[in-house]
């Protein structure tokens, strides 16, 4: 779940100072580390220069507005987002007096002051101020309530070591003003407003205000030289001091009203450390920082050690710092450290358990915690651990715990059964007097039964008596036994089901599992629900119906180890992923609607998570609430009553844009390049809690619709990106869920490449438009002389069928009406009436056969097989029946396919050349010779009258033969060439061209034939 912090919409330059007025109003609600706990129990994470990190050693660290934490090193700064350590070199060619860091302050308005080796400067709205007035080694710097800032500077050339500066510029302040020369390391101020600023070589404190000022000496056994490298004011108005001994001295001292005290405990002997750092966290706890004992943390006359041996980078601590949300950083002398705390804390021998396994773990109502391991049986009470065996020599390990109504403490040891009390344990023997075995699982009935599953067989024991014995014929083999609340007992069988063992009655309860797996715990609530926690998630029961809780459900994973209830009614669950927690309203919708989805709240390892499982008791609940958790190594504790909200939301940074894998700064109305491809924008939130708990959104506007989830990924990736203006907006979250929905935003371009203009694109479109009604009109023309062409097809198809019906249908139809006048002239002479009726019969036929040709050349192409050669051939024997004289066909060259209207359309012309010579030149000889070469060219000749000159050039009235011709000739694009003379007969020559008539192939050159008097060169004539 996500908690939601809205600010309101803010300006990029207004973010740092709100954010951080903001993390000023909620300063008091982020806590410090929990110094109830160990430093070993806290989070502990190092960063080293073996590691390639720094450059040099850090020296300092401080954290400015905008949350990023700045370290300070012996070679330059570095800036830290909690994930990338960045080193920071100034821009525009700016830089600092030294590389060497000795001070950092990160002011209130978002300023970083820094303190090097050579003088002071000041980074502030992107500019680097240097103050060349005040050179030497600025040693400490502090911020006062009114901003004022005032430093420590060692080693001055004008031997004023404390300066102040506020808007009327810098002033310092020096021996005239009651601050003795030499070289001042420290720098604090109590609530009186009393300066307090350390000194060297055992010249003790300085005491100074502007109208009072008084010195306080220090000096060592033996007049050991001692510096105060470090000032901490308490409340109550006391200091401790922090004094770097050169040699044997004084190490850590109280300061109070004007009295130095040594720090002198049973674990820290303060005149024997080198102290060069302290820090007083919010918790009023001393962290100790030393030159060579690593650090040690004061709390209530209670001290803790935390060195290199425990994980420490270096025993070598330079400095100690606090940011805004409560994690302690130090300093040393080969990286730094970060210590958090941690929701789940854990106890091991570093924390004084007796054992490295930890395998039960029970809560008495004394609120004492028991703890077993496979050798040991440890007591924690009060934070105080005492070890009960080894106490009582006695050997041997615990297993599983009991306590009964009587308050006495049931305990499994090795193979046998005790009771402890009054600190002593009685030995529970079987009925046949020997060891019970391993002991899994204790419980109590209401009849005050006790019941013990072993590796044995399950007993009832009464009054210290073992009263009864069940075999795994009579009751399943189980693994925990749990009574429940209105009688009898529950047992999690080892097969992973449940069984109810009831008034001498045991009904079991059958689980679906991928794998039989053991139930690992049982809970068994006041309703007479069950909840088991097995390898394949929860298995339940309640009134007769049995359920599976699985990561179909919504659980984050499927292995369980223990489940157990707060005392709000709250299931925490041990799983294989962490620490779960579910709501008793996400159970109970569960319950009612065991298809629904929880959604539960996860406490992984940033949380301090180690899950595992435990042999045998893996939870309890103690009496302030706490839940205790057994994993096999270590025992874990969670508070859900006290779980401390981290309530500052992440500032949120754009650090910037990479296109075509070239670095911009993220600035305002940044222009990228046309063409751009690739773009990636870099962001970051700080919370250093749990880094890699962060999590993000982001949008880009004009490309995203909606809110893309990286999870904690860092980087947004476009490759799509169009030329436009675009707004980049991330928001983040931090560990538990707070959103900065304010977020940062980035506005950025991408210039257009020439063809992408506005200006190319109007062109474009207008081109376009223009082609379009160019393509519209060709195509409108190309549509109206297809439409055109098929009308004048038609036409001239009409126009044929009426030349066909002209010249043949109409001719015989008027040839048998001459027939019948003449019949009826004289209708008495019979025999000439009977001659016409066979004439007209004749005639008639004629008619229908013409009629029926007229038709069928509607339908087909006059010749079928593609020979005009052939079609003559029939038209020369109709002529010759018809008692034409003599006919002579010849054909040359090799016939070719031709395309068949052309080639039908030359038929109907040498057609109707061959009927006129036949029925109107009186001629004796005809003559028809076929062409095939580059062109088609047909001859028609004979040696009869010849044609009247106006009827060839014109055509006779009524008649449509020759104008036929001549029409069919234009259609194909054929020349048609008559010439006739009274002398010479008529010649008439059909030309057309090879590219009209011919399809596929050229025609080629062979051998002659001729055909004379009507026979066929395929009959053998030549």
């Amino acid at each position: 779940m996500c908690v939601t912090a809205k600010a309101g919409k803010l300006t990029p330059l207004r973010l740092p100072v709100l954010w951080l007025l903001l993390s000023i109003f909620v300063s008091n609600s982020a806590s410090a580390v929990d110094p109830n706990n160990h430093i070993s129990q806290y989070a502990h994470t190092a960063w080293r220069l073996q590691d390639g990190i720094f450059d040099g050693t850090p020296r300092v660290l401080a954290q400015t507005a905008d949350g990023y934490l700045w370290i300070g090193t012996m070679s330059g700064l570095v800036r830290f987002d909690g994930v990338r350590f960045v080193p920071w070199d100034p821009p525009n060619g700016e830089k600092l007096p030294s590389q060497r860091i000795n001070s950092l302050l990160g002011g209130t308005d978002g300023s970083l002051w820094i303190g090097t080796a050579v003088g002071l400067s000041l980074w502030k709205n992107n500019h680097l101020t240097n103050y060349p007035d005040q050179r030497g080694v600025v040693t400490a710097i502090f911020e006062d309530t009114d901003s004022t800032i005032w430093i420590n500077v060692s080693l001055s050339a004008s031997k004023t070591p404390l300066c102040k500066i506020d808007s009327t510029g810098m002033r310092c302040f020096g021996a005239s003003d009651g601050i003795p020369p030499g070289a001042y390391w420290a720098l604090a101020k109590d609530h009186q407003g009393n300066f307090w600023i350390g000194r060297e070589q055992g010249l003790g404190l300085v005491r100074w205000k502007p109208d009072s000022h008084e010195t306080y000496g220090l000096k060592g056994p033996k007049n050991t030289e001692a510096d105060v490298t470090s000032i901490a004011v308490q409340s109550d108005g006391s200091l401790w001091a922090g004094i770097d001994v050169l040699g044997p001295g004084l190490g850590l001292q109280r300061f109070v009203h004007g009295v130095w005290k040594p720090f002198l405990t049973p674990e820290l002997d303060g005149s024997k450390v080198a102290v060069l750092a302290l820090l007083l966290d919010r918790e009023n706890a001393l962290w100790v920082g030393t030159a060579k004992n690593g650090v040690y943390r004061i709390y209530r006359d209670k001290v803790e050690h935390f060195g290199s041996t425990d994980g420490l980078s270096s025993d070598y601590v330079y400095k100690l710092f606090e940011d805004r949300e409560g994690n302690v950083w130090a300093a040393t002398s080969k990286g730094i450290d970060n210590f958090r705390d941690l929701r789940i804390v854990s106890f091991s021998m570093s924390e004084g358990l007796s054992t490295e396994e930890v395998d039960s773990v029970f809560a008495s109502r004394d609120g004492g915690i028991w703890i077993g391991g496979p050798s040991s049986m440890d007591l924690l009470r009060d934070g105080h651990i005492s070890y009960v065996l080894a106490e009582r020599k006695l050997s041997g390990g615990a297993t599983s715990f009991f306590e009964d109504h009587a308050n006495r403490l049931w305990v499994g040891i090795d193979n046998t059964l005790r009771v402890y009390e009054n600190g002593k344990f009685r030995l529970i023997t079987s009925k046949k007097g020997g060891p019970i075995g391993m002991v899994y699982s204790i419980t109590e009935d209401t009849d005050h039964n006790i019941w013990v599953e072993s590796s044995g067989p399950l007993s009832r024991i009464r009054d210290f008596k073992v009263e009864e014995e069940f075999s795994s014929r009579q009751i399943p083999a189980a693994f925990r036994v749990v009574a429940d609340p209105k009688s009898g007992i529950w047992l999690g069988l080892i097969n992973g089901d449940l069984a109810r063992h009831q008034d001498g009655q045991t009904e079991t309860f059958h689980f679906e599992h991928a794998q039989k797996s053991r139930v690992e715990q049982v809970v068994v609530n006041p309703d007479g629900s069950v909840l088991g926690a097995t390898a394949h998630g929860l298995i339940g029961w309640r009134e007769g119906r049995q359920l599976t809780l699985t990561p179909q459900n919504g659980l984050p994973c499927e292995i369980t180890y223990a489940s157990i209830f707060d005392a709000q009614g709250d299931l925490w669950i041990y799983a294989q992923c962490g620490l779960i927690k579910i709501t008793k309203e996400e159970l109970q919708n569960w319950w009612d609607h065991p298809d629904a989805k929880v959604e539960p709240r996860v406490f992984d390892a940033f949380d301090g998570a180690q899950p595992g499982r435990a042999p045998f008791g893996g939870a309890t609940r103690s009496p302030d609430g706490r839940l205790w958790f057994a994993s096999g190594v270590v025992l874990q504790t969670i508070d859900p009553d006290h779980l401390a909200l981290n309530p500052l939301p992440p500032p949120v940074h754009i650090e910037g844009i990479v296109a075509d894998h070239r670095n911009y700064l993220p600035r305002g109305g940044l222009r990228l390049p046309a063409l751009t491809r690739d773009v990636e924008v870099d962001y970051t939130a700080l919370s250093f809690v749990a880094p890699k708990k962060v999590r993000f959104r982001y949008k880009l506007v004009g490309r995203d619709t909606s809110w893309q989830d990286p999870g904690i990924r860092r980087q947004a990736f476009y490759t799509d990106l169009r030329p436009g203006k675009y707004t980049f907006q991330v928001i983040a979250c931090n560990n538990d869920g707070v959103w900065n929905e304010e977020g940062a935003t980035l506005e950025f371009g991408i210039a257009p490449a020439w063809f992408q203009t506005n200006w190319f694109l109007l062109l474009s479109l207008v081109s376009g438009i223009l082609f379009s009604l160019v393509l519209y009109r060709l195509r409108v023309g190309q549509i109206a002389r297809t439409m055109s062409a098929r009308f004048d097809e038609r036409l001239a198809e009409r126009t044929r069928l009426a030349r066909e019906i002209h010249d043949t249908l109409l001719q015989t139809i008027q040839g048998s009406k001459m027939v019948a006048d003449d019949a009826l002239d004289e209708s008495s002479d019979l025999p000439r009436m009977r001659r016409a009726m066979e004439r007209l019969s004749g005639w008639l036929g004629q008619a229908t056969q013409e009629g029926r040709a007229a038709l069928n050349s509607l339908r087909n192409s006059t010749t079928q097989t593609n020979d005009l050669a052939e079609a003559f051939q029939r038209a020369l024997d109709d002529c010759r029946m018809q008692g034409f004289p003599e006919a002579v066909f010849v054909v040359e060259g090799t016939a070719a396919e031709m395309h068949p209207i052309v080639r039908d359309e030359i038929y109907r012309i040498g057609y109707e050349a061959i009927r006129n010579a036949s029925q109107h030149s009186e001629a004796s000889h005809l003559t028809v010779r076929l062409l095939y070469s580059q062109n088609l060219v047909l001859t028609i000749s004979d040696d009869g009258k010849g044609i009247d000159p106006e009827i060839a050039s014109r055509g006779k009235d009524g008649h449509f033969g020759l104008a036929g011709m001549r029409e069919r000739a234009h259609r194909i694009g054929a020349k048609f060439n008559l010439t006739s003379s009274p002398d010479s007969g008529t010649r008439i020559e059909l030309t057309v061209p090879g590219r009209i008539i011919f399809r596929n192939t050229r025609p080629t050159w062979r051998t002659l034939f001729t055909t004379v008097s009507g026979t066929h060169p395929r009959d053998g004539a030549s």
